[in-house]
């Protein structure tokens, strides 16, 4: 099974990219996705979370209170390390038994989403590693058009990767500096030189 994934910062269009591979027939892990299964009623994380924090920090329905977690990981900052390595750890878990279910299924290729470009999880799960990049201008007005303050957008883009730091852990540098059309013809291209050229079958997007 071949193992596409994908990544990138903020606004740089990484989930547009993800979304057309799918588009073209192939399965897809969306790491934003699965954390947000992880801490519903019932998520692999509850237990731990609530170990960690107690029941005040859970909905009547035994779901994370985010509103009651997000107060507490404002304030403290241990807190919420301590909230984000239970959740990356369990979403990490989550994709590796859903791979080896599409593996088991005969899945020929699966598309993997992840915002942050671990080492351990998805780097070395993957046989080809796509980074999105975008100019900062680019990023910052489509994070406006999505309702995100400028100020608040230039604040997460500061803590994240550099493109020269994508493009070093990246098999593939994809530029999404212009239409959904634009990215539509790269991915298919991509589609066509990593599948087709290994006889794995999918959808034409054109």
């Amino acid at each position: 099974m071949f193992i596409i994934g994908v990544t990138g910062g903020i606004g740089a269009g990484k989930s547009s990219l993800a979304e057309l591979l799918a588009e073209a027939g192939l399965p897809l892990l969306d790491a934003d996705q699965i954390s947000h299964e992880m801490t519903k009623a019932g998520g692999r994380s509850m237990p731990e979370i609530e170990a960690c924090f107690g029941a005040d920090y859970l909905n009547p329905d035994g779901s994370l209170d985010r509103k009651a977690m997000a107060a507490l990981a404002f304030q403290d900052k241990k807190s919420l390390d301590t909230l984000s390595t239970i959740i990356h750890h369990d979403v990490l878990l989550t994709i590796a038994d859903r791979l080896q279910e599409l593996s088991q299924s005969k899945a020929q290729a699966v598309v993997l989403d992840v915002p942050i470009p671990v080492k351990h999880g998805f780097l070395d799960r993957c046989d080809l590693v796509i980074s999105v990049w975008a100019d900062e201008e680019v990023r910052l007005e489509r994070l406006e058009k999505r309702g995100m303050p400028r100020e608040e957008a230039q604040r997460r883009m500061a803590v994240q990767l550099s493109q020269a730091e994508y493009e070093k852990l990246s098999d593939l540098l994809v530029l999404n500096n212009g239409s959904r059309e634009d990215l539509r013809r790269q991915a298919q291209k991509i589609l066509q030189d990593q599948l087709a050229t290994r006889g794995i079958k999918f959808q034409d997007l054109l």
